[in-house]
């Protein structure tokens, strides 16, 4: 169902005439005139393009949890003051035990799901063409 804004533009596309004019200033007919956003590629509705997931590697996660490793000790050091240095030290990296492979884990969810969805693209976009 369109939105108001698009019911509205719809509207108005309607309600005026325009003339189409190409570069020269000659009429041209609505079918032959190009379109708004020729130069943007054409998507499917509801598409959307953002990074793509790459394979679950260790390397990545590790590099991950070393740059989550000082944000964890604020946050340990910030709600537990009583704690000593060396305390907050191994609840940082007890938390960072179980944060890495937990890390890993999810990695390798996204990108299995990632896999099956693009196996049902490219299953839909053959059963389209023929």
């Amino acid at each position: 169902m369109p939105t108001r804004k698009q019911r509205r533009r719809r509207a108005k596309e309607l309600r005026h005439e325009y003339v189409w004019e190409d570069a020269e200033g000659n009429e041209v007919d609505p079918d032959g005139a190009p379109a708004r956003n020729s130069q943007l590629p054409s998507r499917a509705p509801g598409a959307r393009r953002g990074r793509e997931p790459q394979p679950p590697s260790w390397r990545r996660t590790f590099r991950r949890g070393l740059i989550f490793l000082p944000i964890m000790f604020v946050v340990i050091s910030v709600l537990s003051k009583n704690l000593s240095l060396t305390d907050r030290m191994v609840q940082t990296a007890l938390i960072a035990l179980v944060f890495v492979p937990f890390s890993y884990f999810l990695d390798g969810l996204f990108w299995r799901s990632y896999q099956r969805r693009a196996a049902r693209g490219a299953q839909s976009d053959g059963r389209r063409r023929s």
